[in-house]
Order: C-alpha cells, then structure tokens, then sequence
C-alpha cells in the first residue's frame, strides 16, 4: 500500500506545525493526534481540534485517513482547544455543589438568615419533604454519574466549568433561600397538592433513571457508535414511542413537580429554564438521529409528545 505524508498547520497562521511522513493509510484521526502529541507534549490529544479546513467543523476519532477527501500528501490544519476536563469530573462537580448549597439553608446556618434563626427549624412538614427530594434528585445524578452514563465526548473546555457551576450553584442558592426562608408559606391546596406532587416527582425520577440506563445499554464501554434507542420491557421507556430524548421529558416533569410541591415562584422560573435548555438540546439531538438514520421513527418528536 501507499503510504500518506500527513502536513499539520496552525488553523489561524497557516505555519507549519509537523510533518509526518510514511503514515499508513488506515491511520485514525485519534492516532495522527498521539502522533502530533509526541511532537507538542502540552497539545494532549483531548485539546487537539484536527480538521481538513481551518474554519471546518474537526475530524472524529475515528475516521480514516485513507476516507478522507486527501491525496497521500494530506494538509491537516491544528487548533488549540484550551485545557480540558473530563465530563465525568464535570458532573461530580456540577451536582455535588447544589447537594450541600441546600444544607446550609436548609440548616440556616447563622450568616443566611440571621443570628436569630440560626439552626432553627421550619414548623411546615413540606419544607422537609423538599429537602429530601432535592438531596435525592441530586444523589441519583451522582451515582448515573459514576455508574450509568457513557460519554460520547470525553472531556469539555475547563473555562465552561465556571459557567456551569454559576447556573446549578447559583439556582440552588436561590431556591433554598426561598423555600427554606421563615417567612416561607406551605401550598394552596395543602396535603393533596404536596403528595399529588411528590408521586409525580418519584415517577419522573424513576423514568429518568430508567432511560438513562437504556441508553447507556445500548453502547458497549469505549464505542462511540451511535444506535436508535427503542423502548424496553420497562414501561418508562415506552416515552421513546413518542419522543427522541425521554430523559429530558422526565427531567423537566421533575421540577414541575417541585414547583408544584414547594409553591414558589423562583423554582417556577428554574423550571421553565431548564425547559427551554432541554428542548434545545433534545431539538439538536433529534435532528442528529434524524439526519444519521433513515429509518428513524416519524412518529417521535424531541421532547413532547405530539407538539414539541
């Protein structure tokens, strides 16, 4: 077979970066990276952006050399990505914040509502009842995070972390202040509304959990092959009838449920964020199925069934 010489440029001064000579032809992208990192050990192959334009979207992993639109004397072009962090470390981080930011409202620690409701308690059984479920949703996304997800992409920039730390940090601050305020107000319609509340929430909890075990089902440890993800035997699955991406239907089914068992206005506008963010990411992801299989159901829709 013919061997390629692969040229690497800088994506914005068009300087040549390395040359690598007598590349075989079944090279993948992720080997010309660990290639490219023995010549530049601070670029790992995680901050590496290889593409075949400098303003094109980068070259996956696992493409092929020899598929690629190259004669055997190939330009790459380079971009520095920053430094990166690996999505688990990312989750941990994310949800680990909210899990004790609550506690020291729900607690009232003495510099968040004064000396004079330091470590009190709230008279309503609600307030309670919150804290738990918070701790829960937030406890169930630890353990998806360690034992159930498989990432696609393995690391994100570490500048993003600060962003999303500020969103999930900041909105739990938010809503423990309100909810476990002294002022704070039990719901409308008292038990009814509350234990209405806390069924729906168990049952989104229970059908988010289940589908992120199916779609963690349906790649094997370290593929990256994307597969149509079809119900189960599990009835909580049986949302992929109607919609791409359950997790997210279930997800926002949780905080309305919260809203509706707490009463409070600050979780109410939580929820309907998290919405708008979730039907953007499930609109991109529905789009991703449709436009990789041809045979995706058209029945579904990204996030509500039907509508949405």
């Amino acid at each position: 077979f013919v061997c390629y010489q692969v040229e690497i440029l800088d994506w914005k001064t068009k300087k040549q970066l390395c040359f690598l000579d007598k590349v075989e032809p079944n090279a993948t992208i992720r080997e010309i990276r660990l290639m490219f990192h023995k010549f530049y050990p601070q670029w790992y192959p995680a901050r590496q952006s290889i593409k075949l334009d400098p303003k094109g979207k980068s070259l996956k992993d696992e493409e092929v050399l020899q598929h690629l639109p190259v004669g055997t004397t190939a330009t790459l072009y380079f971009k520095d990505l920053g430094p990166q962090i690996g999505w688990t470390m990312v989750f941990l981080i994310e949800y680990t914040g909210p899990l004790f930011i609550y506690f020291l409202f729900y607690f009232r620690m003495p510099f968040v509502y004064g000396l004079d409701e330091s470590f009190t308690s709230s008279p309503h059984p609600v307030v309670n009842l919150a804290c738990i479920c918070h701790s829960f949703h937030y406890i169930k996304r630890l353990i998806e995070t360690v034992f159930v997800h498989r990432f696609s992409h393995g690391t994100m920039p570490l500048r993003n972390i600060v962003k999303n730390c500020l969103y999930y940090w900041g909105f739990a601050a938010w809503l423990a202040y309100y909810i476990n305020h002294p002022l704070y107000t039990p719901p409308s319609y008292g038990k009814k509304q509350i234990n209405f509340a806390v069924v729906m929430f168990l049952l989104c909890e229970a059908g988010n959990f289940s589908i992120h075990v199916a779609l963690s089902d349906l790649r094997r440890k370290g593929s990256k092959t994307r597969k149509i993800p079809y119900p189960t035997k599990n009835p909580f699955t049986w949302l992929f009838f109607f919609v791409s991406c359950p997790n997210y239907t279930y997800e926002v089914g949780t905080w309305i449920s919260f809203t509706i068992m707490t009463q409070c206005v600050p979780v109410g506008l939580f929820t309907f964020l998290c919405f708008i963010q979730m039907t953007i990411w499930a609109r991109d992801k529905h789009c991703t199925y449709l436009r990789e299989f041809k045979d995706y159901p058209s029945l579904r829709m990204p996030i509500i069934p039907f509508l949405l």
